[in-house]
């Protein structure tokens, strides 16, 4: 996935992946299904720093930080959630990125400025785990400080100002059964895990192992993990009503916090 729009969305894919439920055979209040506001979205203000010199792509942000030849082609690229990208010049102005997971194309970006220089517009098309339809989503950032010389346009600091998804990316469901808890989304992410401290299996593209705490009845902590590290973290309460959660996301890897909203359906 290209890595301004991981840098946000990567909140919103936690937000997406939160579970809990009493350990009990009483239905939790998180049982249901959700869907995230992006009205109510708000993001770590922390730049976020690339730019593209000399033929070369690079992430100055990512965690780890990493470097592409803007030829068009495959290179490969490790820690992240893709392990080959592929990044093209196609203006002054636009910048094309194309992220695999093995021989599965994950996500197409493309990344344009505006002529004043001063906002990035990136539209994307991410392709689910379950092979359903391409999902389509839009994000707008603002740069921060001026244009560094001799760099291509999108290159710079740039910060979150809004996004917008389908709804298939911004809804989720939760389900308990027993002293497990099951999340699952419309693309196919998903996991079944209990609240014992271990780390349990979990299908997606961001990460592969989760681990649940729960804080009280309203409250929980979810931690995920890639390769044994931990890739984010977010806590997650939902309303004395039980109409409404809010999500604490913490990225620990770039030190980033977002807060988001999600209704039950």
């Amino acid at each position: 996935m290209n890595q301004f729009k991981r840098y946000i969305v990567y909140a919103l894919f936690l937000c997406a992946a939160l579970c809990v439920a009493a350990v009990s055979h009483a239905q939790s209040p998180f049982d249901g299904t959700w869907r995230i506001d992006p009205g109510k979205a708000k993001f770590d203000q922390k730049p976020f720093t690339v730019y593209l010199s000399q033929g070369w792509y690079h992430c100055v942000s990512c965690t780890p930080p990493y470097d592409v030849q803007a030829d068009g082609q495959f290179h490969a690229v490790a820690g992240q959630s893709f392990d080959a990208q592929s990044v093209t010049i196609v203006d002054p102005h636009t910048l094309r990125f194309v992220s695999k997971k093995g021989d599965k194309t994950i996500e197409d970006d493309t990344v344009t400025v505006s002529a004043d220089g001063k906002i990035t517009s990136i539209k994307s098309k991410s392709y689910p785990l379950n092979g359903g339809d391409a999902q389509d989503s839009s994000m707008k950032l603002k740069r921060v400080g001026a244009l560094p010389a001799d760099v291509h346009a999108t290159s710079g600091n740039w910060v979150p100002l809004n996004f917008t998804d389908t709804e298939a990316d911004l809804s989720f469901s939760f389900k308990t059964d027993g002293d497990q808890f099951s999340m699952t989304d419309p693309t196919g992410d998903s996991y079944t895990a209990k609240f014992d401290g271990s780390d349990y299996p979990y299908k997606s593209y961001g990460a592969n192992r989760v681990n649940l705490q729960k804080v009280d009845a309203h409250t929980i902590i979810e931690t995920d993990k890639r390769d044994g590290k931990v890739v984010g973290d977010s806590k997650m309460t939902v309303s004395a009503d039980g109409k409404t959660m809010s999500i604490v996301s913490h990225n620990p890897q770039n030190n980033t916090t977002s807060t988001f909203v999600a209704t039950k359906k």
